[in-house]
């Protein structure tokens, strides 16, 4: 693709990589088959390719975003399956979070709807605060049914219906917290390692099961586990909201603490259960390029973050318990599959530790979780998930597994069958309990 970028605005870092980007683009269009709002909408500013040009024009003429920019824009769930479909090696990710930040810096959205941004981006990066707001959204879900329900689903939703969206996600009820920074796990026997675990936001309120079932089988096997003190969120949320100078302070602190962590303690790797934590801190590097001091950091923290089925591919697990007898369906959260190209590990694990994994047709297409967009994009989302459940109910699983506490919350949102995390059947399978067939906002029916 042909660029006009000026020599002075090539001085810019930025648009300088968003030129290198742009030039990469062929125009085949082959990302227009795999994108989740093309495929629904199908409307070419709703395809990469379209949202490429709409970037390009932006940035080339160096002029405020219009409504209709922000439109398609925001419909982008950054799921990342144009990446993996691309030809050419487009980095789609890294000129639409570009395009983010320029929206959130030049564009005034409506009072309301920057009142709930806000929010959102205040509230679930504080896991103290993200557990109030959940038991008051509980309290508040009743007046749900009184808000109005549009008798069409909407590509452009209002904000009484975000409104709904985020209060049907509130849970029923909350587990107590997990572990507190600062937990040291040592191995059992022999240590063989030692890791950081990321501790997350949301998923340590809505499930902080998962990560013991990590730390649970991590130190049967001779790995010691350590919560690492004053770990912030990784970012993501505010990343992709295009609020850059948030993100980058919280990727900031985190490079500090884990590299005091690594350089006192040993660090072999700092893994990662919510797989949308782990693709942002793997771009750490790439964030932090331009800050003489962190760069060098950044990109070291980058290159020891693993997500946790990436790290147990490495080692030799316990024989399993399991018989053969219970059917999976895996669902890949595009993070993992798209975003970090963690495509096989997942299911060889899951596997060779005596589960029938079954794919899911469409794997490709997101679910519609996507961090926030189920909230600020509810009716396009609930038509993905719809659409993921159904391909999900051909292969009659007895169970869902998935690696994004995201993921797990919006399938479980409309299906009976369990939803559990990969680690949790893992742990399972070579010595754990069995997975907790209820409770945080997930569907939650006994298992027979």
């Amino acid at each position: 693709m042909k660029t006009e970028f000026s020599l002075a605005q090539l001085a810019d870092p930025d648009i300088a990589e968003a030129d290198k980007i742009l030039r990469a683009c062929v125009h085949c269009g082959f990302c227009t088959a795999t994108c989740p709002t093309y495929v629904l909408l199908g409307d070419e500013l709703d395809s990469p390719r379209g949202r490429i040009y709409l970037i390009k024009e932006m940035l080339e003429k160096d002029r405020p975003p219009t409504k209709e920019v922000v439109k398609h824009i925001d419909r982008c769930l950054s799921c990342l399956a144009c990446m993996t479909t691309c030809p050419s090696g487009v980095n789609y990710m890294h000129l639409v979070d570009q395009a983010r930040v320029r929206i959130e810096r030049d564009y005034s959205r409506p009072l309301g709807e920057r009142a709930l941004r806000a929010v959102l981006a205040f509230v679930l990066p504080r896991p103290g605060l993200f557990r109030a707001s959940m038991i008051m959204a509980r309290l508040g879900r009743p007046l749900a049914g009184l808000l109005p329900t549009p008798k069409t689903a909407s590509a452009t939703p209002t904000l009484l219906r975000r409104i709904k969206a985020m209060l049907a996600l509130a849970p029923g009820s909350l587990p107590a917290p997990g572990p507190a920074a600062g937990s040291v796990f040592p191995a059992i026997g022999d240590r063989r390692g030692r890791v950081a675990l990321l501790q997350g936001c949301a998923q340590q309120v809505l499930a902080p099961r998962i990560n013991q079932a990590a730390i649970n089988l991590l130190t049967r096997h001779g790995i010691e586990v350590v919560l690492v003190r004053d770990e912030q969120c990784c970012g993501a949320l505010t990343h992709h909201l295009g609020q850059d100078g948030d993100a980058l302070a919280r990727a900031r602190a985190n490079v500090t603490v884990w590299q005091s962590e690594a350089e006192q303690g040993g660090l072999d790797a700092i893994l990662v259960t919510t797989s949308g934590c782990g693709t942002v801190i793997k771009d750490y590097g790439f964030m932090l390029r331009e800050d003489r001091e962190f760069a060098g950091p950044a990109a070291r923290i980058s290159a020891l973050t693993k997500d946790i089925t990436e790290y147990l591919a490495g080692i030799d697990l316990h024989p399993s318990s399991q018989q053969g007898d219970v059917t999976i369906a895996y669902h890949s959260a595009c993070s993992l599959q798209h975003g970090q190209k963690i495509t096989h590990a997942p299911k060889e694990l899951l596997s060779k530790n005596g589960f029938v994994v079954k794919d899911v047709p469409e794997s490709h297409l997101c679910c519609g979780s996507a961090g926030t967009y189920n909230i600020l994009q509810p009716d396009i989302a609930s038509r993905l998930r719809d659409r993921k459940i159904a391909n999900i109910a051909t292969v009659k699983p007895d169970m869902i597994a998935a690696g994004n506490i995201g993921c797990m919350v919006q399938i479980a949102g409309g299906t009976s069958v369990p939803v559990v995390h990969t680690i949790e059947l893992l742990d399972w399978a070579t010595g754990g309990p069995k997975p907790e067939l209820k409770g945080p906002g997930l569907t939650r029916p006994t298992l027979n």
